[in-house]
């Protein structure tokens, strides 16, 4: 079973709690999402392997870490996702980007691919998906499903916010896939969102609504 991190930071639960309240502005939104990806990424990559260098301070030679295993890949689900890259990159600058784009069957209901652009070495990298929002789960499952499919299978899954009923899905399709998340909140309500949450995470971001 695939382990689910919840973060506790006082400044991510700071934070959040801003974004929560229905009164936040989109430009104070983005803002704040921005910033608790980059405190949330410190942590997911707490476990990244290093390897022992030599270089020259100003005043001697000396041994330290530099990062040694496999590069990273940021995987954002359009729309929402995106708002999480940029906070992500300020600390990991050399990862790479690809995008996956997914849409819902009107008469099936099933999530259905309709962009994917990964890096070309995607199979060779720790890959972040990110999406702030995860409610049912079935969008999260079903782009992670379309990664494996390409071949990829070192995959995290990064959460704003979660539902019990989009953790345990997760952990159904993809017992290999650890998930991380800034809260878990208590439920979904009967349209689908999560109780209390924050609201439409892409709609907030964008302005859209």
């Amino acid at each position: 079973m695939s382990k689910v991190v919840v973060f506790d930071h006082p400044l991510i639960q700071h934070k959040l709690s801003i974004m929560r309240d229905k009164n936040t502005g989109c430009k104070e939104f983005r803002e704040l999402l921005d910033e608790i990806s980059m405190l949330m990424v410190y942590e997911v990559t707490r476990d990244l392997q290093t390897k022992e260098i030599e270089v020259e301070t100003p005043i001697c030679v000396t041994k330290t870490k530099a990062l040694a295993g496999k590069p990273i890949g940021i995987i954002p689900i359009l729309r929402a996702g995106l708002g999480m890259v940029d906070g992500i990159l300020n600390l990991i600058p050399n990862a790479k980007v690809g995008h996956i784009g997914l849409y819902r069957d009107p008469a099936t209901l099933n999530p259905v691919e309709y962009y994917c652009k990964l890096p070309e070495d995607a199979e060779h990298r720790e890959l972040i998906v990110l999406d702030p929002m995860l409610a049912t789960g079935g969008s999260a499952s079903a782009a992670i499903g379309f990664i494996k499919a390409r071949g990829c299978n070192n995959i995290r899954l990064v959460n704003l916010i979660a539902a019990p009923e989009g953790i345990a899905r997760i952990q159904k399709d993809h017992p290999d896939v650890d998930v991380y998340v800034a809260a878990l909140d208590d439920h979904l309500n009967d349209h689908g969102y999560i109780v209390p949450g924050l609201g439409d995470a892409g709609d907030r971001l964008f302005g859209t609504k």
